[in-house]
């Protein structure tokens, strides 16, 4: 079986890479944009997830909070993903071999199908009723999803 092993080198061996490891705070300002992203995007997540849930905001409609929270929800998501690969180039060959990366990323391709394909859909079709099985579903599963990664994007660099 081939290793993707190569890639995780030539990632460290790019323009990008040299840039972002030859200036002292690139790296501690893409992840403070990162964690901005990250606060954006579980800010969101949480309010519609208790919205669903009924424990909060019950008579706004689901997917009318849905679209006042849009754009937050939108540039949370767009800047984790686009500084997290940032993250990624600077530090590849060091997290190859780091378990909580894979547990991450692995997370992360799952919430990201949930969110688009489970998720949203789930929001566009709820009422302003009381809370379903479907809402609820929605709703654990984004919150276990999106702060499973983050927990376990925190221990990277503890368990690196």
């Amino acid at each position: 079986m081939a290793s993707i092993f190569p890639f995780f080198q030539w990632c460290e061996q790019t323009w990008l890479f040299q840039t972002i490891s030859s200036h002292e705070s690139a790296f501690p300002a893409i992840e403070t944009v990162h964690l901005f992203g990250l606060v954006l995007l579980l800010g969101t997540i949480v309010i519609l997830s208790l919205r669903l849930l009924g424990v909060m905001m019950t008579r706004q409609p689901v997917a009318e909070l849905a679209r006042d929270l849009a754009g937050y929800n939108n540039w949370g998501l767009a800047l984790m993903l686009i500084s997290g690969a940032l993250m990624f180039v600077a530090t590849a060959v060091r997290n190859y071999s780091n378990t909580s990366f894979w547990v991450k990323m692995c997370l992360l391709g799952v919430a990201l199908i949930f969110h688009f394909a489970y998720f949203k859909r789930v929001i566009r079709t709820q009422g302003s009723g009381l809370p379903n099985w479907q809402g609820r579903v929605a709703a654990w599963g984004a919150l276990l999803l999106w702060f499973g990664i983050a927990m376990a994007g925190r221990s990277i660099g503890f368990l690196g």
